[in-house]
């Protein structure tokens, strides 16, 4: 067979098409995949998640709604100078891309400032202690009222001029006076040692008891 009629055999339309075929085929294949994978995730799409701090929970929804998202609370917290029932916190935060559906969990301000049970430190630790105690729960402390006793030992705490005790619950925004010792004793409270008196015999003996036996 010569060259000429074996390249016209392998350059026929028939082998041509078919190789043309393939490569279609392969091209195809490759668009497929690429954009079914793309839809199937959602790839490039997102809702651009809105800044929802400071506002109310009732405009929030509104908002998140519309995006056709979804919105829940998941805590509460307290800022007095923010209304009550407002946005404080959210995750994700604003200008977060998600998914259609997805849920915004978001942190509301409480109407009420919170409550916190008096920690055990009356007559059980020093002015330092029960401070730093207190402050970090979040109370406030007001200078303290000094009272006899050991000096800087806690001996009571004073919530508006009312004495309270340790487990009752107090407003996180109620302040605290803490009553402690300035280190002086009241006279009254000294205590008198009295020394036995024993009987002394001529030449300066103890006079000893006689044993009686019956």
């Amino acid at each position: 067979m010569k060259a000429k009629e074996f390249f016209g055999k392998f350059c026929s339309k028939f082998l041509i098409g078919n190789l043309l075929a393939m490569m279609l085929v392969v091209i195809a294949l490759m668009f497929g995949v690429h954009y079914g994978l793309s839809w199937y995730t959602h790839h490039g799409e997102g809702i651009l998640v809105p800044n929802l701090e400071r506002k109310s929970y009732h405009d929030a929804r509104m908002m998140i709604e519309e995006l056709k998202l979804n919105i829940i609370v998941s805590d509460s917290g307290y800022n007095k100078r923010l209304p009550a029932d407002c946005i404080l916190a959210q995750n994700p935060g604003s200008g977060t891309y998600v998914k259609e559906g997805h849920t915004i969990y978001v942190t509301v301000n409480s109407p009420s400032s919170p409550s916190f049970p008096i920690p055990d430190v009356v007559d059980n630790s020093s002015y330092r202690e029960a401070e730093a105690k207190l402050m970090a729960i979040g109370f406030k402390l007001l200078p303290p009222q000094y009272v006899m006793g050991e000096k800087d030992w806690v001996y009571g705490i004073l919530c508006k001029g009312r004495r309270v005790s340790t487990g009752d619950l107090v407003s996180i925004e109620a302040p605290l006076t803490l009553m402690i010792g300035n280190g002086q004793y009241d006279v009254g409270d000294d205590i008198d040692y009295v020394e036995p008196e024993y009987q002394m015999m001529e030449g300066g003996n103890v006079d000893e008891f006689e044993e009686v036996t019956e």
